[in-house]
């Protein structure tokens, strides 16, 4: 009977705590103050893609701190993401974005495990009521950068670093290939894997190593300068990625891709605010951001959309298309990023014919790639060299 009566406080702590993880997972009742947290693969300083999710995320908070509070952890590990979740949630976060792809199969566990908090999942393509997925996508970017490399490279070696081969960033560098390819019709997109998001020590030798094989051009996916910064001290060019990173190489930097992430965290927020968006009604929610959504934007930084140093050298290269004659490579990436800008825009990339780089037929003639055949893209366009995972046959 003692030891029973002993028991007693323990059950009604577990109880307590029982109600209070209820409390703090409790439904979002619209109009209220709301809390929207955000979990980051890296830290907020590196001046590539965490960097971009948190700027957004300060932007919005400035603009809707009436009713908006915001939080977010740092280099938060994909393979142990899960616990860092619990944590945002008895922090009595109503709303939390997964920014980083590897987390898919914590934020869907979790999900489920609070049916009750919003879940908002970058890159990523599973959802649930709960769970929405988002993306600002940059292969019309890429495709642009690539004309300009294809433009400027003397070699006809261009260099690019890859994070890790997944179809988001696999369909980038088909996106630069292609660009490259229309400019150069003989030049080669040679890709080094580094299998990090965020890993300088390893872009620079990857970048030393791209030098040393002959390319004079460069594109990247990888948190950091690094690229920018190894290159540019051979007076090679390069493009910014995700941040504005022309202060890092002034005199080679070209353009580059851009996001602006509080585009798509304000009307998100601000829908599950009004009641639009509840974590009942999430299952079909996916927000597939592109040039004309403003969400990203060409530029080696935000107020430089072709470093003036090159505009001259890119008016000097003639680039002939099927549809648009032959115009300089200046007029030919202004024609192209406003026909992509466009409500309706008039050329995609990956409209067909287009045949991979062991001949197969990807795109039909007169067909475009849909969302779904862009998210899970395996395949590498002509003119890519160097490894590639998972590459169909």
């Amino acid at each position: 009977m003692k030891k029973a009566l002993k028991l007693l406080p323990l059950l009604a702590l577990a109880a307590l705590a029982s109600s209070t993880a209820l409390a703090q997972s409790a439904e979002y009742k619209p109009g209220g103050k709301l809390k929207a947290c955000f979990m980051y693969i890296g830290p907020i300083g590196d001046y590539g893609w965490s960097n971009a999710h948190d700027a957004g995320r300060l932007a919005t908070q400035k603009a809707d701190s009436a009713w908006l509070e915001t939080k977010y952890l740092e280099n938060v590990p994909e393979a142990q993401s899960e616990p860092y979740i619990d944590k945002l949630v008895k922090d009595g976060c109503n709303v939390i974005f997964a920014t980083s792809f590897g987390y898919m199969d914590a934020v869907v566990a979790a999900s489920k495990k609070y049916p009750n908090i919003i879940f908002a999942h970058a890159t990523g393509f599973m959802r649930a009521p709960n769970l929405m997925t988002y993306t600002a996508d940059f292969y019309q970017l890429y495709y642009l950068s690539g004309l300009m490399a294809g433009s400027l490279s003397k070699t006809g070696k261009i260099g690019y670093v890859g994070a890790f081969p997944i179809p988001e960033v696999k369909r980038h560098i088909s996106a630069f290939a292609l660009g490259v390819r229309a400019a150069n019709p003989k030049a080669t997109v040679n890709v080094k894997w580094i299998n990090a998001w965020y890993d300088p020590t390893a872009a620079k030798a990857a970048t030393e190593s791209l030098i040393a094989e002959g390319a004079d051009a460069f594109s990247f996916t990888e948190d950091s300068p690094t690229v920018m910064q190894v290159s540019a001290k051979k007076g090679l060019i390069s493009f910014s990625h995700y941040s504005p990173m022309l202060k890092f190489a002034p005199d080679t930097a070209v353009s580059g891709q851009l996001v602006n992430w509080d585009v798509i965290y304000k009307d998100f927020l601000g829908k599950v605010y009004k009641g639009t968006y509840t974590a009942k009604n999430l299952q079909n929610v996916d927000y597939w951001s592109l040039l004309s959504s403003k969400a990203v934007q060409l530029g080696a930084d935000y107020t430089t959309v072709i470093n003036p140093k090159w505009r001259s050298a890119l008016s000097k290269v003639k680039i002939t298309t099927s549809d648009l004659g032959t115009l300089t490579a200046l007029e030919m990436v202004n024609k192209r990023l406003s026909q992509m800008r466009s409500s309706k825009p008039s050329f995609d990339p990956f409209t067909g014919p287009i045949l991979d780089r062991n001949g197969v037929e990807r795109v039909a003639k007169g067909k475009t790639s849909s969302v779904a055949e862009l998210s899970s893209m395996q395949w590498a366009a002509p003119g890519i060299v160097g490894e590639w995972a998972d590459e169909p046959k």
